[in-house]
């Protein structure tokens, strides 16, 4: 502002205008302007304008704003969500970018930028031959929180892989076998059985038992359901169902509920909007509900004994965990009391063990003893390479 007002006086006195542009280092038009501005609006033209356009064609007017931070606090969704349920709901309107909308969250405080992190791949991708409802089901306990009151909260939850539904999402009274159980049989009971449930290794999904089974797991197999469990510490192999833990807690428990019974009412209320009005982009925008169907399989009254084919020899274990083979008892695990368990004859010598279609170790059929997994000696004797 002080050079400018400087040029005007050093013009007044003479200057041309060739020499002031060469002295300020600016074009010769430039200088015409500022004159201009001077000669109409004195010394307050001489500062700063604003460039922005008088006129903008693609601004948002403030009917569409209203109505894009109403949707925004009635879904709690991001800007392309927030997108498909107002074309939903308001088809007629022509609805601006998610980019747009995004803007419009930034500007009235409601979200923000993310921060990009270098963030390590993940491992394979487990889901990619999950291609009908009720194939896959995932399970896991979200991770403990205290209410308002100071009681602990374990809610479990259970998706369907492929259409992301979610099934269950219940506090428990414990994490033990009982209640679980209680959950999963009430689940089963609505929606059907699925062919596999995927969880981690932690109780009461598994155990250190032989072939990581589980009261519970067991129970599964018995009702025709292979139990499956991601490595230990690798949780991007349950991803789908992690990524919807992280939307459970932004939308529930910021902060938790008074007491247990508010929180699981703030829980029936998410899961309904996520599966019936939240949009989900791996489904093409269509909601979890909208993809999923109840499984043709049912639970029965009473759970089915365990069946075998033909060629394994099948080995009631007793209440000490042992079973007979060549009039000698033979240790597999105490969790396994009273259950049959089938022998698959691998050579002379050597035996697979099954507890249904999982197998939970070898038999040394020479040795009279149960194997794990097979060890370097018992390789290194039988000249064998299979695990």
């Amino acid at each position: 502002m002080d050079l400018r007002v400087e040029m005007i006086r050093e013009h007044d006195a003479g200057e041309s205008i060739t020499a002031l542009a060469e002295i300020h280092q600016v074009s010769r038009k430039t200088i015409y302007k500022w004159l201009k501005r001077y000669e109409t609006a004195g010394a307050a033209g001489l500062t700063d304008r604003s460039r922005a356009p008088h006129e903008r064609p693609q601004q948002v007017n403030q009917e569409i704003v209203k109505a894009i931070i109403e949707a925004r606090h009635r879904w709690k969704c991001g800007p392309r969500k927030l997108r498909v349920k107002l074309q939903e709901q308001q088809p007629e309107i022509v609805w601006p970018a998610a980019s747009t909308i995004g803007d419009v969250l930034r500007r009235a405080g409601l979200s923000h930028r993310r921060v990009r992190k270098h963030r390590t791949p993940v491992y394979g991708s487990p889901f990619a031959d999950v291609e009908v409802a009720n194939q896959t089901w995932c399970a896991d306990f979200k991770g403990w929180f205290r209410t308002g009151d100071g009681v602990r909260c374990d809610p479990l939850t259970i998706t369907d892989a492929h259409s992301r539904y979610l099934l269950c999402c219940q506090i428990t009274a414990k994490t033990d076998t009982v209640h679980v159980r209680a959950l999963f049989e009430s689940t089963f009971q609505q929606y059907g059985l699925p062919r596999v449930i995927r969880t981690d290794n932690g109780a009461p999904f598994a155990s250190p038992a032989p072939g990581g089974l589980s009261r519970l797991s067991m129970w599964w197999i018995k009702l025709g359901i292979l139990p499956e469990r991601t490595r230990p510490a690798s949780p991007q192999e349950n991803g789908r169902h992690e990524r919807m833990h992280l939307t459970l807690k932004q939308d529930t428990l910021r902060p938790p509920a008074c007491n247990r019974r508010r929180q699981q009412e703030a829980f029936d209320r998410f899961r309904q909007i996520y599966n019936e009005e939240r949009p989900h982009e791996a489904l093409q925008d269509q909601t979890p509900a909208s993809q999923y169907e109840p499984s043709l399989g049912q639970m029965p009254r009473r759970v089915p004994e365990l069946e075998y084919a033909p060629d394994l020899i099948v080995r009631r274990v007793s209440t000490r965990g042992e079973f007979k083979w060549g009039g000698e008892k033979i240790f597999v695990s105490e969790l396994l009391n009273y259950e049959a368990v089938g022998l698959k004859p691998h050579n002379d010598r050597l035996y697979e063990l099954f507890y249904g279609p999982v197998r939970i170790g070898w038999m040394d059929s020479h040795r009279r003893r149960f194997h794990r997994k097979l060890c370097k000696r018992l390789k290194a004797e039988l000249g064998h390479n299979e695990e």
